[in-house]
Formats: structure tokens, sequence, C-alpha cells
């Protein structure tokens, strides 16, 4: 009789702490890195975009996607990192991020040594320097997704949920249909950018013929 009152009582507090676990504070700022990253990259991307469109020097159409599409994969796996990380579930995709992004960091800076690609582009800084300095944020993210309180959050498996009606599961066709509407959004932006044409000479022009 006693031990079946002891076991109830361990039986239902069991889920109500499991349930009122929160993430440590690794966690917290591993996550926040990866939202907060996300979203420079969709704002630093429409600005660059912009003067990218409005430069003289303008790519092609097909170039202009892929980098739009890469974009895009780009925001929604950092975001999505950050998420699965503060849920639980797993580190391997913030890992992944953080791990390609060195490498992106790698080739970029290698390029800009072996070829005058990046020289038109003012620099104020020495290369090594700017490289240690983009280097900086997937270091981090490395060492946080690495954190002996991540790999135990990570280790217990996600949160219990509450009991309340389960909605629809994200499968693979909802997560590409996101990253279609991002990449759609910023071509859209990207198509109704006005593109500077002969106007700012018409008064000039018009100034002239006065004279």
């Amino acid at each position: 009789m006693a031990s079946t009152v002891l076991d109830a009582r361990e039986n239902s507090r069991a889920p109500s702490s499991r349930g009122r676990r929160r993430p440590p504070a690794p966690v917290l700022v591993a996550a926040a890195i990866g939202v907060v990253e996300a979203a420079a990259l969709v704002a630093g991307g429409l600005t660059g975009l912009d003067g990218l469109l409005l430069s003289p020097l303008h790519p092609p159409g097909p170039v202009a996607a892929v980098v739009l599409l890469l974009l895009a994969g780009w925001v929604v796996l950092c975001a999505g990192g950050g998420v699965l990380l503060l849920d639980g579930s797993g580190r391997r995709l913030y890992g992944g991020v953080a791990t390609a992004e060195i490498a992106l960091v790698g080739a970029l800076l290698a390029l800009a040594l072996l070829t005058p690609l990046f020289d038109p582009l003012p620099v104020g800084l020495p290369l090594p320097a700017l490289a240690l300095l983009a280097l900086g944020l997937p270091v981090g993210k490395l060492l946080l997704a690495g954190a002996p309180s991540v790999i135990a959050w990570v280790a217990a498996g996600p949160r219990a949920a509450a009991r309340r009606p389960e909605p629809a599961a994200v499968g693979p066709r909802t997560r590409v249909v996101t990253l279609a509407v991002i990449a759609l959004a910023l071509v859209a932006v990207a198509l109704t950018t006005p593109v500077p044409g002969a106007a700012p000479e018409a008064p000039a022009t018009a100034g002239t013929g006065q004279h």
C-alpha cells in the first residue's frame, strides 16, 4: 500500500518536472544566434541585392536566381538549426551549418588571395583580419553546439509537449514550400526594384536647351 502511494507520487511528479525543464543558457544563446543570423542574412541579402541590381554590372538572371536560392536555403537552415537545438531535437544541423560557413569563409579567402575577383571591392581591413572577423561567428556557434550542457540537453530528447490536439507534422513538402516562398519573395523584391534609366539626364538636357 505504501509503495503504491510512493510510486503514484513519483509518477505524478515526473511528467511535470520534465515538462517544466528549461533550456540552459548556452542553448538559448545558440538558438538566438541562429535566428538573429537568419534575420541578418535576409536584411543584408536584400540590401546587397538592391545595390547589385542598381549597379551597371548587374549579374544575369540565372546567376541572380541561383544566388537567391542559396541565400534562402542559408536563411532556412540557420533558423531551423537554432529551433531544433532549442527544442532538443538535435544539433547536427546547427553544427553542419557552422562548418559550412567556415568552409565558405576559407573558400572566399582563397579566391581573394589567388584571384583578382574581389579587388574592385572597397575593403578597409587586410584580408586575414577580415577572415578572422568572419570566422568568429561560425566558430562561436561550433563551440556553443559542443558545450556539455548543450550535449546533455540534446541527449535528454525533445521537450514533452502538452496534451493538446497535435497539429499536422511538418514534412519535406512543407519545408520545400517554405524555401520556395522565401525565394519568391526575394525575387519579387528584385523584380520590383526600379532600375535607373535616362531620367536623371533629362533635367540637364532641358536646362541646356533653355540656355
